[in-house]
């Protein structure tokens, strides 16, 4: 099952998921990003997921193009070894921009110490 909660930062809309991101479980995903409004950046928090198959590669593929196509930036960020692992194998790494913690805390607010990381999804 995936969990998907969403949070804003500023303009940047993080959503968080927490489960599987496979075939008949990725209604939610799609729905929490094309609901990103007034947003500069989506990013998918990956720190809890479980497991990734073709289908969610796929719908994630198919997000960061309809987000890029409205001129919304598309980042992935705490990737687990099995995501990271995943995008390696297929390479998708090189397709998929991914971005730290402390890079979303500089866009939302230069005067951030860029050492403070933003912690994962809860």
């Amino acid at each position: 099952m995936l969990r998907v909660y969403t949070k804003k930062l500023g303009t940047v809309g993080i959503v968080c998921l927490q489960g599987r991101i496979v075939n008949g479980e990725t209604a939610a995903l799609r729905d929490a990003v094309d609901s990103q409004s007034n947003v500069s950046a989506v990013v998918l928090d990956l720190g809890r997921v479980s497991t990734i198959d073709a289908a969610g590669l796929g719908v994630m593929l198919e997000l960061r193009e309809r987000t890029q196509s409205r001129g919304i930036a598309f980042k992935l960020m705490n990737m687990t070894k099995l995501v990271s692992g995943v995008l390696e194998i297929t390479r998708l790494n090189s397709v998929f921009e991914v971005t730290s913690g402390a890079e979303i805390l500089l866009t939302v607010s230069p005067r951030i110490p860029a050492t403070l990381e933003l912690a994962s999804c809860a």
